[in-house]
């Protein structure tokens, strides 16, 4: 009788290490992210989760190691194209176009259509009407999730910090992501916005979206991960659900060093 092989991890890291000059950033860090998981990525100040997370989005190369999203191999890949495939990034500093109004920052993210093209958009004015009016829709459908909708036509620069936070949560759901990679999600929100930032991840995990979330406020990660990360020096030193990491003395450790001995 045949066994079912285990299904594949949406995400894989095998040995990876990157280092800048005499500096090893990340040291032969392994790890796996089965789809729909809500996984948090936790560590004290130059622990390399910043390196390691650029790695997994295609912005640096690793030195050494592999990366795979999805059964393909994506480490020699540029960072659009690691996008394209599904991986979405957002950052701890956004980078929305500022002139630009909120909509149009989302339609700038979406899938090119048609009317880029210029033997379309000179054939098929009629059908590409149609795409750009159902992406705009689609669109406005993710700032209403995501509590924007108000501020569709405002200018991004007009946003604040928090708001900032949704527009770049928002721009990376224009490409129906498998997986999202959250880039300090809280930093610099206030309360209010951060109950929002959780409640729209809560309802991403609901629709199976992969979440990956470098965070330093523990709580936030401890309540809306299943698993925990934490990074030391450059090395992966616990991997756990959350109440076994929060207990880890270790985890201290690394937080404090020899301050709490």
């Amino acid at each position: 009788m045949s066994r079912t092989a285990p299904p594949q991890p949406l995400l894989s890291v095998r040995h990876v290490s990157k280092r800048f000059g005499g500096v090893v950033a990340v040291d032969d860090v392994s790890l796996t992210v089965d789809a729909g998981e809500a996984v948090g990525l936790i560590g004290p100040n130059g622990a390399g989760k910043s390196t390691l997370f650029s790695m997994l989005a295609g912005q640096i190369r690793p030195a050494a190691g592999t990366i795979s999203f999805a059964g393909e191999r994506v480490d020699r890949l540029p960072a659009h194209a690691v996008f394209a495939r599904g991986l979405a990034r957002t950052f701890q500093i956004p980078r929305p176009f500022r002139r630009q109004s909120v909509l149009d920052n989302l339609l700038v993210a979406a899938p090119r259509h048609s009317g880029e093209r210029l033997w379309p958009a000179l054939v098929r004015r009629r059908a590409v009407a149609r795409e750009v009016a159902a992406e705009a829709e689609r669109a406005r459908t993710i700032l209403t999730e995501l509590g924007l909708a108000d501020c569709a036509e405002a200018r991004a620069a007009e946003l604040s910090g928090g708001q900032h936070k949704l527009l770049e949560l928002a721009r990376a759901l224009m490409v129906e992501p498998r997986a999202i990679l959250l880039d300090e999600p809280c930093a610099g929100v206030n309360p209010v916005l951060i109950d929002a930032l959780a409640a729209a991840i809560e309802r991403l995990r609901a629709r199976g979206i992969t979440l990956v979330i470098v965070e330093h406020n523990i709580d936030f990660v401890m309540r809306h991960c299943n698993r925990v990360l934490v990074m030391a020096q450059g090395r992966m030193l616990i991997d756990g659900p959350p109440a076994e990491v929060r207990a880890d003395p270790r985890v201290l450790d690394a937080f404090l060093g020899n301050a709490n001995a």
